[in-house]
């Protein structure tokens, strides 16, 4: 676990609460790392990296990185992920019942390539007030974050995957490179005119170029299933849809690689405003750590918790100000543990989770009993 900065360490605190009462059997090695708060070192960073090594997973929060210049482009944040090669950030952006937007029942993929592009770091002034910065695209790595969209796309049943580029100006390699890693299937699905993508099996359909990308995703978000894109373009999009369904506050995330798999919010911000108030929104953060839980095939814990989150935003009665309400991040974390069974408390510290059958929580997942 990585709180992280800005209302990371709330979030953390709410999840590790949740934990407890849903007798979740997760044991968290807590790594706090933050350029912000002077907690960034060399040291820190191989601290958490063997800590990685060791569990393959993580549950971070926000690294914010200090816009002034502290003679290292790199942020520790994104050495972190290039020291991981967590080169597949996935944000299932997904409207929550309950809860009505301008778009209701929403349900889209944003996968974004995010070890290259922009975020290189390779910049320098060339001459006073001048600044130079690469962006770096290569083949490689356009083909291996088409291919992991392509198979998420497969194995989660989705039915297209559309390329986000910029090609009238910049070079058409990231769609053509997309479009050309399409496995073969036949063409079942119509391509809007003028974006279609260089692949001969259309499974891709199309290809979108980023402005047009970012009306039709406010106009009629519906269209499209799954989304890849490079670093930048991943970044805008991530948070543009993020705001179709209720905010920052209420859409999880991930990232990949061949080894690890790190759960975060989607949309990043450290929303440091709201540091000591008690008016964040954990729902983001709650889901992301539900996700986690299916990725280390505790199914039954992370229904439990996904679904008791999913059923305060629909009841309605306990909102964070993010989504209109008064509540607080207690009121919220409290209703969520009076949600997941509610005799919480009347049986001890496992929650009534004894009456589940065939499950005895001192035997098979007391956090107590772990040591």
């Amino acid at each position: 676990m990585l709180p992280g900065d800005g209302v990371g360490p709330e979030l953390m605190h709410a999840v590790k609460e949740v934990f407890k009462a849903a007798s979740v059997p997760v044991v968290f090695d807590e790594h706090h790392l933050s350029e912000v708060q002077n907690m960034a070192s060399e040291e820190k960073l191989d601290q958490v990296v063997d800590s990685m090594k060791e569990s393959k997973v993580a549950l971070i929060g926000k690294i914010h990185t200090p816009m002034e210049y502290k003679g290292e482009l790199a942020s520790y944040d994104m050495r972190l992920r290039r020291k991981l090669d967590l080169f597949a950030n996935v944000v299932h952006v997904k409207s929550l019942p309950g809860y009505k937007t301008r778009h209701n029942n929403l349900d889209l993929v944003i996968i974004r390539e995010q070890t290259e592009g922009e975020y290189s770091s390779l910049e320098h002034e060339s001459a006073k007030g001048v600044i130079e910065c690469l962006k770096i695209i290569t083949r490689a790595k356009s083909q291996r974050i088409a291919k992991f969209a392509f198979d998420y796309a497969t194995k989660k049943g989705r039915s297209k995957v559309t390329a986000v580029h910029k090609a009238n100006i910049i070079l058409w390699m990231f769609p053509k490179t997309v479009g050309s890693a399409a496995p073969p299937a036949p063409c079942t699905l119509p391509c809007p005119e003028g974006h279609q993508a260089a692949c001969s099996p259309c499974w891709v359909c199309g290809a979108s170029r980023l402005p047009v990308l970012s009306v039709q995703l406010v106009q009629n978000p519906y269209q499209f299933d799954v989304l890849v894109m490079p670093n930048l373009y991943g970044n805008i999009i991530d948070n543009l849809a993020a705001g179709l369904v209720g905010g920052a506050g209420v859409v999880p995330g991930e990232s990949y690689s061949a080894e690890y798999a790190v759960f975060e919010m989607g949309a990043r911000h450290p929303f440091a405003q709201a540091v000591g108030r008690n008016i964040a929104n954990p729902t983001a953060m709650l889901l992301s750590a539900a996700n986690m839980l299916r990725h280390l095939n505790l199914e039954f814990h992370s229904n439990l918790i996904a679904d008791a989150v999913k059923k305060v935003i629909k009841v309605g009665k306990v909102r964070t100000r993010d989504l209109g309400g008064y509540s607080t991040t207690s009121d919220f974390v409290k209703s969520v543990i009076d949600s997941l069974h509610p005799h919480y408390g009347a049986h001890g510290g496992h929650g009534g989770l004894r009456h589940v059958p065939g499950f005895h929580p001192s035997r098979d997942s007391c956090p107590g009993c772990l040591g």
